[in-house]
């Protein structure tokens, strides 16, 4: 993939040529922030003009490349939901974003519900790189922490669910001081823990989480809540560590393809697409996930995902990199 580039400081990283300097004046966090609206503006009139994008733009919609501008989500949106969570990356000039957008209606503030993680790649003033993933009421997950599907507690829509949630958790919102944010790889590498303790998990891996650590999937909170433990017949209550040492044992078979998109050190919130292989029951749940870093540690998770065909690419990585559980940085 273009603009695949190595960080040193994370060991077996795939290397990539470093982009060429873009002609435009760098985004800030707001010109980013933007670019996502200006992008949900376009694809709710079904508008690609070249004033907003790339002759060649490179388009993906839940890992499948398609033409640009007529079909997928471009085909059908009709109006945007309340949800919007922006995850700028100035250093990439790039932004992520998780969102509800809504399709198939007669006005702008019908339709159905549609959770949307979204990637855009600026350069030289337009969008070059689009990856969705558009996840509709009828592919919905249906499980929980990676949970075996047959005993796993059902979702709502997951487009209603997160549109519920509103706006993001003010813990996302808390900055950084300048002296105390952690270079990106930092980031990455402790994010990276999360997929690296969950996959295969013995409960005995290395899991940094506070101790107010909480995770929401596709809109729904699946930690902290009370659950009844049938090994013991009691209601326990288990936040994201205690949750990895306990319960989550052995759920997942392979965490791959691992791309962190974006990162805002400002705020300490890393993005990243990724899939879950259970190889058991040949199932893959195809993600997007972003994570709150603090002091090191994991503080907030929120994911959105969906079932896809088993062992499907990401359409932005090769076979080899698509199969890695090895992390990528995307620049």
């Amino acid at each position: 993939m273009r603009g695949l580039i190595a960080a040193c400081a994370l060991a077996g990283l795939l290397s990539a040529p470093a982009l060429a300097q873009n002609a435009a004046p760098a985004c800030g966090r707001d010109c980013l922030d933007g670019y996502v609206d200006r992008y949900l503006d376009a694809m709710q009139a079904h508008d690609p003009s070249l004033e907003l994008f790339t002759r060649d733009v490179r388009f993906t919609e839940n890992g499948i490349r398609l033409p640009f501008g007529n079909e997928g989500l471009w085909h059908d949106m009709t109006g945007k939901g309340h949800y919007r969570f922006y995850v700028p990356d100035v250093e990439t000039q790039q932004v992520a974003f998780i969102g509800t957008v809504r399709a198939n209606g007669k006005t702008d503030s019908d339709g159905t519900l549609v959770a949307l993680a979204l990637r855009l790649r600026i350069a030289g003033g337009r969008i070059a790189d689009v990856e969705q993933l558009a996840i509709r009421p009828d592919n919905t997950a249906q499980v929980t922490g990676g949970a075996a599907p047959a005993t796993a507690p059902r979702f709502p829509p997951t487009g209603e669910a997160v549109d519920r949630m509103g706006s993001p958790n003010p813990i996302f919102a808390e900055v950084i001081p300048e002296g105390r944010r952690p270079s990106r790889e930092e980031m990455i590498r402790t994010a990276n823990y999360y997929f690296a303790g969950l996959q295969r998990n013995d409960g005995k891996g290395y899991y940094p989480f506070t101790d107010d650590c909480d995770r929401f999937e596709n809109g729904i909170q699946t930690t902290n809540i009370p659950q009844l433990d049938r090994a013991t017949g009691k209601t326990v209550k288990r936040g994201c560590k205690k949750q990895f040492e306990e319960s989550l044992k052995g759920v997942v078979s392979r965490i791959r393809d691992r791309r962190f998109v974006a990162v805002d050190r400002e705020r300490g919130i890393v993005f990243a697409f990724a899939f879950f292989d259970h190889v058991q029951i040949n199932w893959t749940w195809q993600l997007a996930e972003l994570f709150k870093v603090q002091n090191g540690q994991i503080r907030r998770i929120e994911a959105v995902f969906q079932r896809a065909p088993y062992g499907i690419n990401s359409g932005w990585s090769t076979y080899e990199q698509g199969i890695s559980e090895e992390p990528q940085i995307i620049r």
